[in-house]
């Protein structure tokens, strides 16, 4: 639903079970707004993409979060205590601190126990109190976390300070057994999911509110999508309300006071930049086969012969048995059998394509293996014919 003007100069918005929420605007904005919103209904069908989908704000990023975690209450299918000496260390150390004390030398014999790393995303503006999904992933050589139950774990970030802590029980989605040398398994046991299993603890700061200007980083350094996104801004917003410091960076003048910055930065957000034309570019995995290209790949005609060499060796078991009563010993020897094939490649003219679809009917014709098709896609950039980046991963 559209959101409405209010004559309070404010934002009304209604959701999706028809509450209404209002957020007040700047009077200096309010025109702006409107003519946004125009500009936005004028192009509700048009294929454009919005400055969220090239853009973030600089400060309003996620944060990685991680700790050394103990999970208890494993089926007999925890560390093997006598190849991860740290789990024994971890708790004896813990049944210390809680006052029990262990016979000097005595040698713990732990199967319901494992060690892990808990890894978590903390969310921008995240508060003190809210609860975040957890990861926890085996480290020694258990057999799975399957009913295991995390304990009390402090997360880090890269500053070492705890912004969270983690306890609960693990979701593992996978299932295994063994008997008698068979084993059977689907999916992994090995790592397991705690929804809800943090709580914060500390909030990251940020630099949002207190600066004149908002920076805008976009996803992909572009220098044509860079001035795109401020003409766009300054025709919407006013002269002077943008200015490039780079292909990537982006300076956006905002309005004094939180209320007043998250409102401008919702409608900025919206702002239709029209379409981004996104460089030519074909990524490839050398370790699968797999070949992505998006639509902006084109090509120039270029005649390609591939041919297939093959080395086949091919090695058999000679054995020779001396005579009967005779002093000599059976011997095994191998002869080995070399052929070389090489399979006739048929010059093919690939004719210029100005669009995926001929790209890839174009390279169909080649009728070669995802494999060949990768040496094939280098020597076409070497040659000037694939006119995009090629990206091996």
């Amino acid at each position: 639903m559209l959101p409405l003007i209010s004559r309070s100069l404010g934002v009304t918005v209604a959701d999706g079970i028809g509450r209404r929420h209002r957020y007040p605007l700047h009077r200096a904005f309010m025109v702006r707004y409107l003519v946004l919103l125009l500009a936005g209904l004028m192009s509700w069908n048009a294929q454009a993409e919005r400055l969220k989908d090239l853009a973030s704000i600089q400060g309003v990023r996620n944060n990685q979060l991680s700790g050394y975690g103990i999970v208890v209450g494993l089926d007999g299918t925890g560390d093997q205590t006598t190849q991860t000496p740290f789990t024994v260390q971890s708790i004896a150390s813990m049944l210390t601190q809680m006052g029990v004390n262990l016979p000097p030398g005595q040698q713990l014999q732990l199967k319901n126990v494992a060690a892990v790393m808990v890894t978590a995303v903390l969310p921008p503006f995240a508060q003190p109190g809210q609860e975040i999904d957890v990861t926890v992933s085996s480290i020694g050589n258990a057999k799975s976390l399957r009913g295991g139950t995390l304990l009390l774990t402090p997360l880090k970030g890269a500053d070492n300070r705890v912004y969270a802590m983690a306890q609960g029980n693990l979701l593992v989605g996978g299932a295994g057994a063994s008997a008698g040398g068979s084993k059977t398994q689907i999916n992994h046991l090995l790592a397991g999911r705690i929804s809800g299993g943090a709580t914060v603890e500390r909030e990251v700061p940020t630099m949002l509110g207190k600066a004149d200007t908002i920076t805008l980083e976009l996803k992909t350094t572009d220098f044509a999508n860079s001035a795109r996104v401020v003409n766009a801004i300054n025709r919407i917003f006013g002269d002077g309300m943008a200015s490039a410091k780079n292909g990537r960076v982006i300076n956006v003048r905002a309005p004094d006071g939180d209320s007043q910055r998250v409102s401008f930065l919702a409608a900025l957000e919206e702002l239709d930049i029209g379409t981004a034309k996104a460089p030519a570019k074909v990524i490839v995995n050398a370790r699968t086969g797999s070949i992505v290209m998006n639509q902006s790949v084109t090509l120039e005609p270029c005649a390609i012969a591939h041919g297939n060499l093959s080395v086949v060796i091919t090695s058999t078991p000679v054995i020779s048995q001396p005579n009967p009563f005779g002093q000599g010993q059976t011997v095994v020897t191998e002869k080995a059998d070399i052929a070389i094939r090489k399979d006739g490649g048929q010059l093919v003219m690939l004719q210029a394509g100005v669009n995926l679809a001929d790209v890839v009917k174009a390279l169909n014709a080649v009728g070669v293996t995802p494999q060949d098709l990768l040496v094939i896609l280098q020597a076409m950039k070497s040659a000037g014919s694939l006119r995009a980046d090629l990206e091996i991963i």
